[in-house]
Order: C-alpha cells, then sequence, then structure tokens
C-alpha cells in the first residue's frame, strides 16, 4: 500500500494503550473509539450479526516470551480458510521470522496459529491461513461494484483491542495522492481496525481498512478490494509460504519505484521564484508545495523557504518507509551582517548534513562526492550521497545538498531527498533537479558573482 504522509496514522496497535488519568483530557483515539461505540443503525447490526464468525483479530508476538507486538483485524474469504489483512499487521512476520510469530483470535475468544502466504507491499495487504473455515460471508467480486458518492459503508475490525466493532460511514471517492488509488471513507477506522473489512450495504467487501488522518475528522482510507481480489487469486490450495519473503517484497519495491520514476521524471521539473534564483521544484497529484518566511525582529537575516513533499510513502517496517520524494529550498539574505559574518552563518549551516558514522540495520553508511558546479548563471557547492539497501538488492537512497557561492549578503541551500529507488533512477533525478536551477542576473549581481569553475553535467 502506498501510505498517506505524516498527518496519517496506520490503524494497526503496535505499542500498548494506556488509560487517560480521570483529570486527561480525552485523547484523538479515545475519541473516535467513542465515535465507533455509538448505537449502529439496524443495517450495522444486521451485518455485523452476519458477519462476526469471519471477523478475526490478527496478533503478532514476540516468540521469545510470547508477548504482544502487533495487533490489527483480518477476515475470512468465502468458505476457505484464507484470511486478508495488511502487510503492515505482519510485518514482523514476513521479515523477521526467527524472532516473531503470529496467532488470530475470533469474536468467540478462539484462537490458534496463523500462516503468511503472500505479501503486497505497494498496496498493504497480505494473505494469511488459518486451522478454520469462512462461512461464505465476505466474498471478494472481480471485478466490484461500481461506488456511489455517500453511499453508507460499514468497517468492522478491533479498535484499540477493546473489542469487535462496526463503525458506519460513507464513500467520498477515491484519494489520487500516492500511486495507488485509496478510497476515502468518512467514518472511523481506529488503531487495531487494520485489515478490517469494509463493506457496502449487501455486504459486498468494498475495501480493507488502512489508515486515518489524524488532523482530520472521520478522514479514514481504504485499499480497494479489487487488490485484495487479485492477491487472493495468486494463491492456490498447494501454496506453501515463500522461505524467505524479502527477496519478494524486494522485487515489489523495485517495480512501486519504476512507476513512481517514471512519473516524476516524465515530465520537466517547474520553477519557483526565491530572489534572484529561480528553483526547481515538483508540483503534481502525488507532491505538494509549501512556503513560508522568518523574519523576527531580533534575527540578523531573514529565511524563506520552499517545502515539497509527497504526501505517501510505502511501510516496509515500524523502522523503514520508503518510495519517498521532498524537496526543500532555504534562501536567507540579510542587510545587517558583513559578508564574512554571513559567511561563516551560512557555513555552519551547510556542515556536518551527513553522519557517516551512523550504523544502520537498513542501509548502508552514506558514500558522498562533493562538487563546485556552475550552471545557469548559479554557482552551488554541491554534495551527494548515496546509501544502498542491506535487505533489497537495487534499492538506495539519495541525498543532495546545494548551497549557492555567487552572493556575499544572500544564500540558496537547497536539499532533495529520494528514497528506495534504483541507481540509475536516482542519477537521473538529481540531474533533472541540478540543471533546474537559474538566476536573474543584473549589474549588482554582475559584480559579485564569482567564476564559472565547472559546468553542470
Amino acid at each position: 500500500m502506498i501510505l498517506l504522509r505524516l498527518p496519517l496514522l496506520l490503524a494497526c496497535l503496535s505499542l500498548p494503550v494506556f488509560a487517560a488519568s480521570s483529570s486527561s483530557a480525552p485523547s484523538n483515539a479515545e475519541k473516535e473509539a467513542e465515535a465507533a461505540s455509538t448505537p449502529p443503525s439496524s443495517t450495522a447490526q444486521e451485518l455485523y450479526a452476519a458477519a462476526q464468525s469471519d471477523l478475526l483479530q490478527i496478533r503478532v508476538l514476540l516468540k521469545n516470551g510470547h508477548s504482544q507486538s502487533a495487533v490489527g483485524s483480518g477476515f475470512l474469504i468465502g468458505t476457505s480458510n484464507l484470511v486478508i489483512t495488511n502487510f503492515h499487521v505482519v510485518s514482523q512476520i514476513a521479515l523477521e521470522p526467527e524472532t516473531y510469530l503470529g496467532e488470530f483470535k475470533d469474536t468467540q475468544g478462539k484462537s490458534g496459529d496463523i500462516e503468511l502466504l503472500a505479501v503486497d507491499v505497494q498496496h498493504d495487504l497480505a494473505v494469511v491461513r488459518v486451522n478454520r473455515q469462512g462461512t461464505g460471508f465476505f466474498n471478494l467480486i472481480d471485478p466490484p461494484a461500481p461506488l456511489a458518492q455517500g453511499e453508507h459503508l460499514y468497517s468492522l475490525g478491533n479498535p484499540l483491542d477493546l473489542g469487535f466493532f462496526i463503525s458506519e460511514g460513507t464513500y467520498n471517492g477515491l484519494s489520487h495522492r500516492g500511486f495507488s488509488d485509496q478510497i476515502m471513507f468518512t467514518g472511523p477506522v481506529n488503531p487495531g481496525m487494520s485489515g478490517g473489512p469494509n463493506v457496502k450495504a449487501n455486504g459486498q467487501v468494498a475495501g480493507v481498512n488502512v489508515a486515518h488522518r489524524r488532523d482530520g475528522e472521520l478522514v479514514s482510507f481504504l485499499v480497494p478490494a479489487i487488490f485484495a481480489q487479485k492477491l487472493i487469486a495468486s494463491i492456490t490450495e498447494a501454496s506453501k509460504p515463500p522461505t524467505d519473503f524479502k527477496p519478494i517484497i524486494g522485487e515489489q519495491l523495485l517495480a512501486h519505484q519504476t512507476i513512481m520514476m517514471n512519473t516524476l521524471l516524465a515530465t520537466p521539473l517547474t520553477a519557483k521564484n526565491l530572489g534572484p534564483y529561480s528553483v526547481p521544484v515538483r508540483e503534481s497529484e502525488q507532491v505538494r508545495c509549501w512556503g513560508n518566511s522568518d523574519s523576527k525582529r531580533e534575527k540578523t537575516y531573514k529565511t524563506d523557504q520552499i517545502n515539497c513533499r509527497m504526501e505517501s510513502e510505502i511501510f516496509v517496517s515500524n523502522d523503514l518507509q520508503t518510495g519517498q520524494l521532498s524537496i526543500n529550498h532555504k534562501f536567507v539574505q540579510t542587510d545587517q551582517l558583513n559578508s564574512l559574518r554571513f559567511a561563516r552563518l551560512i557555513g555552519n549551516s551547510f556542515n556536518n548534513r551527513v553522519n557517516s558514522n551512523i550504523k544502520d540495520d537498513d542501509v548502508t553508511t552514506p558514500k558522498c562526492t562533493e562538487e563546485f558546479i556552475a550552471n545557469n548563471n548559479v554557482s552551488h557547492r554541491a554534495v551527494v550521497c548515496v546509501q544502498a539497501y542491506k535487505k533489497f538488492a537495487g534499492l538506495y537512497d539519495f541525498v543532495l545538498f546545494t548551497s549557492s557561492t555567487d552572493e556575499p549578503l544572500m544564500n540558496l541551500q537547497s536539499r532533495l531527498d529520494i528514497d528506495g529507488v534504483s541507481f540509475e533512477n536516482g542519477q537521473k533525478f538529481v540531474s533533472q533537479f541540478l540543471a533546474g536551477f537559474n538566476k536573474t542576473v543584473n549589474s549588482a549581481n554582475k559584480k559579485n558573482a564569482l567564476p564559472n569553475t565547472k559546468e553542470a553535467k
């Protein structure tokens, strides 16, 4: 699945939930849980009564001590023993099977082992096998029936590990903020409901609970049922769990980065102005840009910034989310500092941007190169750092820092981050980004401009 960025919360539990004291204000999760416990409509009551036998809680346990590590939901498909859930619910089992195991618990309190059979990391889905059969309530139809704006939908699951709930809401179209559509559901989808089903009034599966916005009211997201249907169709009765999921996950991440980078590289970057500089940005369905200024009176300089960030990413583990791009441009100018003090200020902010001594279980230490580049009337100091993924061959993170060197009392610093891409695609985007800088040169600029030291490649 493509996970929407910062304000979005995956709807599974991976940490203990502590009750607030009587003097504390209710948390967002408690408010949403209260909303989810509102007496349901007669349709919701009938749906829950019919569906409850095929609803499951999915638990990930630490083998050593058998303690709970993550909790989500799932549902049995047809009369089979196959269960749909989210990948982020069972990712620890896929990546660290020697450390974690899984089990299910049904609405009657009965439990059993689960067997992870297949994953779809791009759409945040997984299929597990259990030792019981479904009653036939949840069926995946190919293609699913269309949804109408405002149509009532119902999400089921085990929010906050409190018990099985059904929450009512409406369909409000598709979100195109990632590279795969998601259903927007105006209804509660709380932590612990990840992987649970969302159904129409007739019981047909519309999607799979996956996340909700923390900065909004009842703005939730579902993985469309068509992706669950495709994943289930890839499994037969004879299917056995892969001996190692990491190569499968790596192939899926490479496939996603191809889609992402083909989209991002298909058209030239657009330009925005900061002082005399023209800077490259990407504004699209997937990437949003925001501007801000800091000119407090007590400061001896003024800063204007443009920040662009992709509003989706791929969840791999709690420590690794990838398939991401961000751009930051910071323009600093002063009329109070002399050129020496200003140069010292800028130099301190640019140095030590990358720590090559940090050890990371997911990526190698950064390999960095530095050059001075002149292009389109702009002279830069540029540093590019690359890290390779240790567990997924062919994937890299790129970071580019630039700092202008052509004005004594103004400076443009830029940063580009691209996560989870091929080496070739990372190089292509860095080159396109560097070629996108420009500058309006007037007579005053010409006197202060540094000579070109190297043409950008």
